[in-house]
C-alpha cells in the first residue's frame, strides 16, 4: 500500500510539473494593443560612444520581434510607443589585484523608459533602467569594452522587454 501511494505521489507530482509552463510572451499585454512604435533612442549620456544609440535601438527591436507580444510599427500606425533616452554610462574598476592593478570593469548603462498607450490615452510606465556588462582590462581592451557595452544593452534591453509584456 505504501508502495501504491508512493507511485501515485510521484506520477501525480509529474503530472502537474509537465502541466506547468511559463512563458513571458503575451503574458499581460492588453487586448487592445497589438502594435508599438520604438522611435530612435537618445544618447544623453556625453560617453561618446558612437554607435551606443543605434546598437540600443535595434537591440530593442530585436528583442520585441523575438518576443513576438507586440508587431513593431511607425508611430502614425502603432497602439503604444517606448521612448527611450540613454542617460548615463559608466566604466568602473571590479577586480583589484596586487598592485593596485585593475583586471576587470565593469560598464553600467541607465536609460530612461517612457511606455505610452495611445489606445487609452495613457502612461503606463516612466521608468529608469539600468543593467551592465562586464570586461577584462588586458588584451584587446577596446573589442571587450565593446562586449562589454553590447552585454549590458541585451539586459537593459530584455528588461525593459518585460517590463512591458509582464505583469509585475
Amino acid at each position: 500500500m505504501k508502495k501504491f501511494f508512493k507511485y501515485f505521489l510521484l506520477s501525480a507530482l509529474i503530472l502537474i510539473l509537465e502541466n506547468c509552463s511559463y512563458s513571458f510572451t503575451g503574458s499581460s499585454v492588453p487586448k487592445h494593443l497589438q502594435t508599438i512604435a520604438i522611435p530612435f533612442c537618445i544618447d544623453r549620456s556625453g560617453s561618446g560612444e558612437p554607435t551606443m544609440a543605434d546598437d540600443f535601438t535595434n537591440t530593442l527591436i530585436e528583442q520585441f520581434i523575438s518576443d513576438n507580444s507586440l508587431s513593431i510599427t511607425d508611430k502614425s500606425k502603432a497602439d503604444a510607443i517606448l521612448d527611450c533616452t540613454i542617460n548615463s554610462i559608466s566604466d568602473a574598476p571590479t577586480v583589484i589585484e596586487g598592485g593596485e592593478n585593475v583586471s576587470a570593469r565593469r560598464i553600467t548603462i541607465s536609460a530612461r523608459v517612457i511606455y505610452k498607450d495611445f489606445v487609452m490615452k495613457k502612461t503606463v510606465f516612466d521608468k529608469n533602467f539600468s543593467n551592465y556588462g562586464d570586461y577584462v582590462n588586458s588584451g584587446d581592451i577596446f573589442t571587450n569594452r565593446g562586449d562589454a557595452i553590447q552585454v549590458a544593452i541585451d539586459r537593459i534591453t530584455e528588461d525593459i522587454l518585460l517590463a512591458v509584456v509582464s505583469d509585475w
